[in-house]
């Protein structure tokens, strides 16, 4: 009997209006459903790697197993073990792709997640938490052009994560706030990284970049000594959203009408096209998602989620053939 290893890794959402590029948050849908990527590895009798793709939005990714990340996760674990001095194992990996690229809900974070997951569950552990964190960090950075935690961290981790960076830490668990219900939209259109990048100012107003750093730094306050009302004050975007709600239609409307049902706010999720809401009232969650399939889900392709904060983050388990 051969073992092999399946692991999830969650969607989540980067920015959160108030955090550019340092904050992020894992999603669990209330309904039980998976939002996020799963990948499931087993030992081959085939040198290398073989990779096959399954799941919703399969379509999407390059039609060569080569190019597709999570091979690249392949070669970077194996060079990583030969660093210490240990060979990877020949392996078949599947993916189960079920989150949309470019949406703002780290897609490639989740991929490359629960790749190296599997592959570090399968090699028992060699490279540990930190060697896995600093993997999926390189391979992110493969993708956007420069490595990004806002969207690895709280994958990997679970929960509200601040991006660090310094003395050795790359992010810290941030409290949450239980009673908050957080309405996840996908319309169904592509933000590629790099255009809403492009749209960003190359220099940003004192008074912007002050307003920025009082809001993260009260956010975080509020956070650690759960003041609510404060933190709900400071989910403001003063650096990414007067410029990316262009990119987004009806992301207004869908701002307009959530503020009409008291949510807590209404943000753009990482760079887009996904968006966010957060709700004290789950009824009012509830409405907010049947307006946005109504009128902010432009094709099949979208989709629209109420969901809580993941605390538990990347997983995997073993499962026998």
């Amino acid at each position: 009997m051969t073992a092999a290893y399946r692991a999830y890794a969650p969607a989540s959402a980067a920015n959160l209006s108030v955090g550019f590029d340092l904050l992020g948050v894992a999603f669990k849908p209330l309904n039980g459903a998976p939002l996020g990527d799963f990948v499931t590895v087993r030992e081959s009798a085939v040198p290398g790697c073989q990779v096959a793709v399954s799941g919703r939005y399969a379509h999407k990714l390059p039609a060569d197993p080569r190019r597709n990340i999570v091979y690249d996760a392949y070669v970077l674990y194996q060079q990583a073990l030969a660093a210490r001095g240990l060979k990877a194992l020949n392996i078949e990996m599947q993916l189960e792709k079920n989150l949309p690229v470019c949406s703002g809900l780290g897609s490639s974070a989740s991929s490359v997640v629960a790749a190296v997951t599997a592959l570090d569950a399968i090699h028992q552990n060699a490279l540990g938490q930190d060697g896995c964190l600093e993997l999926m960090g390189k391979l992110e950075g493969k993708i956007s052009g420069s490595i990004h935690y806002d969207n690895v961290a709280p994958c990997y981790f679970g929960g509200l994560q601040l991006i660090i960076g310094e003395n050795g830490v790359i992010s810290e668990r941030l409290n949450v706030f239980k009673n908050w219900y957080w309405v996840s939209c996908f319309p169904g259109i592509k933000v590629s990284t790099a255009a809403a990048r492009s749209i960003l100012p190359a220099q940003y107003r004192r008074q912007d970049v002050i307003t920025f750093g009082r809001h993260l730094a009260a956010f975080v306050h509020a956070c650690h000594t759960g003041n609510e009302q404060l933190a709900a004050a400071c989910l403001t975007d003063v650096i990414a959203e007067p410029y990316r709600a262009q990119l987004i239609p009806n992301f207004d409307l869908a701002r307009e009408y959530g503020k009409a049902r008291q949510a807590l706010a209404t943000g753009i999720s990482g760079s887009g096209s996904s968006i966010f809401s957060i709700f004290t009232d789950k009824e009012a969650a509830y409405d907010m998602k049947e307006w946005l399939e109504r009128n902010f889900i432009a094709n099949e392709d979208g989709f629209c989620h109420v969901c809580a904060v993941d605390e538990e983050g990347a997983r995997a388990e073993q499962i026998e053939e």
